[in-house]
């Protein structure tokens, strides 16, 4: 399919064009300006993926893969600001009433821009962030390691895990306020610029109407697996901007591997999810908060191993792609790659980071298995 000239495509390009390219070594060793972020509102790529009704794009999500693409490859630390939000909306689809109808409408027409505070959640049995009911309200108390955007989020989808082992998600203003504390912003060797902090709550309460799901643990960790199993195109965005940087002898070897494991990775992504037990199929690439059944006989049935493994071993040989064309801008870069103004020393550090996104235990072990040599899945062929 050429999305070459689908509306929200073309002003990617031009933002990238325009503004994110060119900044992007400045925005490297500084911070993502507001005016970034101001443009990225104006662009409508904050309501890609949105509902039309309410001033969204309702786009595929082919488009909203391209975009992310065209923008990781032109500023990583931009990008990764931005993709929060698109979590948050689609959670607000399928998320209690009242919340929607107060956010959905401002999310999807890029008035506000929101963060993400969940990826804890995946630390399950242990639980950093604790929910509690505190009247007619809810109290959170613990600590969010990673938080994205401090500074320049209007709003954030803040997650816990309750007593009674569900996950409770629900909005707040994304700033300092009774009961919620933020760090200083992390210095990493990636993406400082894209201001993460951690946030201590303590005592930190909202009322019901702020509450956007709350549901079993089990049943949401079912979903945020279908994510994590995903390959994200920020992986074959920086991988490309890398590409662009070496001669046609060198970097056409290497297009050639990234653009076959993209369009693996892309139907993988797009193919329906097995059948859940006890209930009907799950939708396939979903970014809402861990929405929708577990495939069938998930972490115990054979069936979901492959279906699993299929989707680790094209994740873990894009990274090699990426690697490979990473190292390679810098080798062809010489001694100047070393400089921090360098795009492909860049690169290669937004490389790393991607790398460690949306890592989990079991994409951590078998993207380790590959490193060694070995399937992607345990006792497993790779595809």
């Amino acid at each position: 399919m050429d999305l070459s000239s689908h509306p929200l495509v073309v002003r990617a390009r031009r933002l990238a064009t325009d503004l994110l390219i060119p900044e992007a070594e400045r925005v490297d060793q500084e911070w993502v300006p507001a005016g970034h972020i101001e443009a990225v509102k104006r662009s409508g790529l904050l309501g890609v993926a949105a509902p039309a009704e309410y001033g969204g794009a309702g786009a595929p999500p082919a488009v909203l893969r391209e975009t992310a693409e065209i923008l990781s490859g032109a500023c990583c630390a931009t990008w990764f600001v931005q993709t929060q939000h698109h979590t948050p909306v689609q959670t607000l689809v399928r998320g209690e009433r009242a919340v929607r109808d107060r956010l959905l409408g401002p999310l999807s027409r890029g008035e506000l821009l929101s963060g993400v505070a969940y990826a804890h959640l995946r630390s399950y049995p242990r639980r950093p962030v604790r929910v509690r009911r505190d009247g007619t309200g809810w109290r959170f108390d613990g600590t969010v390691p990673w938080y994205t955007g401090w500074g320049l989020n209007d709003v954030m989808l803040l997650a816990g895990v309750t007593d009674r082992d569900e996950v409770l998600f629900a909005f707040a203003e994304a700033r300092e306020q009774p009961g919620l504390r933020a760090s200083a912003p992390m210095r990493l060797a990636a993406l400082t610029a894209a201001r993460t902090v951690s946030l201590d709550l303590d005592g930190f309460r909202l009322p019901e109407e702020a509450v956007a799901l709350r549901t079993p643990y089990d049943r949401w960790a079912a979903g945020d697996r279908v994510k994590t199993l995903t390959t994200s195109p920020a992986v074959f965005g920086v991988a490309e901007a890398a590409l662009s940087l070496l001669d046609g002898e060198t970097a056409t070897p290497l297009r050639s591997r990234l653009t076959g494991l993209r369009a693996r990775a892309y139907a993988l992504a797009d193919a329906p999810l097995p059948e859940a037990r006890g209930g009907g199929p799950g939708g396939a690439g979903t970014e809402a908060a861990g929405h929708g059944p577990a495939p069938r006989g998930h972490n115990t049935g054979e069936g979901v191993d492959d279906w699993a493994g299929e989707r680790l071993a094209v994740r873990a040989e894009a990274y090699e792609v990426l690697r490979a064309a990473t190292t390679a801008a810098v080798v062809a870069g010489g001694g100047r790659a070393m400089a921090l103004t360098s795009r492909a020393q860049r690169l290669a550090r937004e490389g790393l980071f991607l790398l460690v996104q949306g890592q989990t235990v079991e994409s951590r072990a078998a993207h380790l298995r590959t490193l060694g040599g070995a399937p992607a899945t345990a006792g497993g062929q790779d595809r």
